[in-house]
């Protein structure tokens, strides 16, 4: 069974979820950094804070959960990000994300260059592309990542912070797609994707020569399909508390079981073990030790 490579690189945003009654460290990329480390991984955040107290507590968060920290930026001039989350009925989130912010404004380090050329995997998405500046640095890392490294796109689209070529550019350089039911229809508006879902995914999956997609279907749990088959899973039938970092937990599962070489159901289960689990407790860092780890 194949071991994990050294590192595994989350590259984007880190930021402080607001809540009603009190804010909670989040991001798509820190989420999943932190769901891969549960996991056994050596992970690696890149991503910018303020000179502020949130961004202190966010690096100190990052540190504590045992993320390499390392490669957060510290930024004189912008604000740590800030979401304000507001939850419906069912646990379901809507954000209001803050604009010009420490994450936007990501610099260009040789050490970057050095850390995604010998990483096992590089997880990044569009949310943190919304600005130029971090656009052209996550582009470049893509770029000089190591042959053998997996390059995932957990495509994360957040009105009105992204659009058709930076969705395109993420497309074409990933290896493996996670996104669920609502992204899904909007990549299938923007390339004219018709059909029954496994026929859009399959398409995707020629034009853009992915080697995996995973759709997560909310409570109906997901499809995931490779070249050589698919893996539906019903999911678990939780009391969902919100669903915030669900989403990136269901990826940490997806890597970590590609990295070992899980078989494809084994892999669904993971992924869908985690997301639910997740659900079940407020904020997006939730303990999962108490979770069957996959056999090393």
């Amino acid at each position: 069974m194949e071991k994990i490579k050294p590192e595994i690189v989350a590259i984007g945003e880190i930021l402080w979820d607001i809540f009603p009654d009190e804010k909670r460290i989040g991001g798509a990329p820190a989420n999943f950094a932190y769901y891969i480390s549960r996991l056994g991984a050596k992970a690696a955040l890149v991503s910018r804070v303020g000179q502020d107290s949130l961004g202190v507590q966010a690096f100190a968060a990052c540190r504590a959960a045992g993320l390499v920290t390392d490669f957060i930026q510290k930024d004189l001039s912008h604000p740590t990000g800030t979401v304000r989350v507001e939850l419906d009925d069912q646990g379901i989130p809507k954000f209001q994300i803050e604009k010009d912010v420490a994450w936007d404004y990501l610099e260009e380090e040789e050490a970057l260059i050095s850390l995604v050329e010998r990483a096992g995997a590089l997880c990044f998405g569009t949310l943190a592309q919304r600005h130029q500046k971090s656009r052209r640095v996550i582009q470049q890392l893509l770029a000089r990542s190591g042959d053998g490294c997996l390059k995932v796109l957990d495509i994360n689209l957040r009105e009105p912070f992204f659009d058709g070529q930076v969705i395109e550019f993420s497309l074409q350089a990933a290896d493996v797609l996670k996104l669920n039911s609502d992204e899904l229809k909007t990549i299938s508006r923007l390339f004219s994707l018709r059909g029954e879902e496994s026929q859009v995914l399959g398409a995707l999956m020629e034009r853009f020569s992915l080697q995996v997609i995973a759709l997560t279907l909310g409570s109906k749990g997901s499809l995931i399909i490779t070249r050589d088959g698919e893996s539906r899973h019903p999911g678990y039938l939780v009391n969902v508390v919100d669903t915030v970092g669900a989403g990136d937990a269901f990826t940490a599962g997806l890597v970590e079981g590609l990295l070992r070489g899980m078989k494809l159901d084994e892999i669904s289960k993971l992924a869908n073990q985690l997301a639910s689990f997740v659900c079940t407790r407020p904020g997006a860092w939730v303990n999962v030790s108490d979770l069957v780890r996959p056999a090393s």
